[in-house]
């Protein structure tokens, strides 16, 4: 059987946190550390976490974890170079690969098999999970748009991709509200962690 990724995004500059959140403590451990260990926990085959800013004091962080790392030298122009930067380190024989976000420590092991084995039944080349009615993350997409992705506008997301191939799209319920909950600013952070 071939293999599925997970891809997870932690290159970004954290402009609106004005810290680095990948590394803001959470539960006893980094931000970053739980996604990766929720990821683990999981039925994905291989980890990878592409990195930009910060890449050294997060690689610190990670260390001992099982994941592999690439550097995204154009972070600074967005989500979708790290996108294209994580598609272009895999295995030329991956199966597909779901790309999660570094900032949503609630996507849960569950969560993840329940969109492997959606892929698996369905058969659809982007497998994307909604939380009442709304879409979340980690998005699952097939290797056959790995060139379509590279060659995707700045201004594009996979959002479009999602977009441009409707029928090739399954929509999986979850009764997890941790799909869309991410942090962009130190209030979202403290309030979470106030709770």
């Amino acid at each position: 059987m071939k293999e599925i990724w997970a891809i997870i995004l932690a290159a970004g500059e954290s402009k609106r946190m004005k810290a680095p959140k990948m590394l803001l403590p959470f539960n006893g451990k980094t931000m970053i550390e739980l996604v990766i260990e929720n990821v683990i926990r999981s039925k994905v085959f291989r980890t990878l976490v592409v990195l930009g800013s910060y890449r050294d004091e997060i690689l610190g962080s990670i260390s001992h974890l099982p994941v592999y790392h690439c550097y995204n030298e154009n972070y600074r122009k967005g989500m979708l170079s790290s996108v294209q930067c994580g598609f272009k380190y895999l295995p030329a024989d991956f199966e597909a690969a779901l790309v999660f976000p570094g900032d949503q420590p609630f996507i849960e092991p569950d969560i993840i098999n329940l969109i492997i084995k959606s892929y698996r039944e369905k058969r659809k080349g982007i497998i994307v999970p909604l939380y009442c009615k709304k879409r979340g993350h980690p998005l699952l997409i097939d290797r056959r748009y790995r060139d379509e992705i590279n060659t995707l506008g700045e201004n594009e997301g996979l959002r479009s991709l999602s977009n441009m191939h409707q029928d090739d799209v399954f929509e999986v319920k979850t009764n997890s509200p941790g799909i869309l909950k991410d942090f962009d600013t130190k209030e979202d952070y403290l309030n979470e962690i106030n709770k």
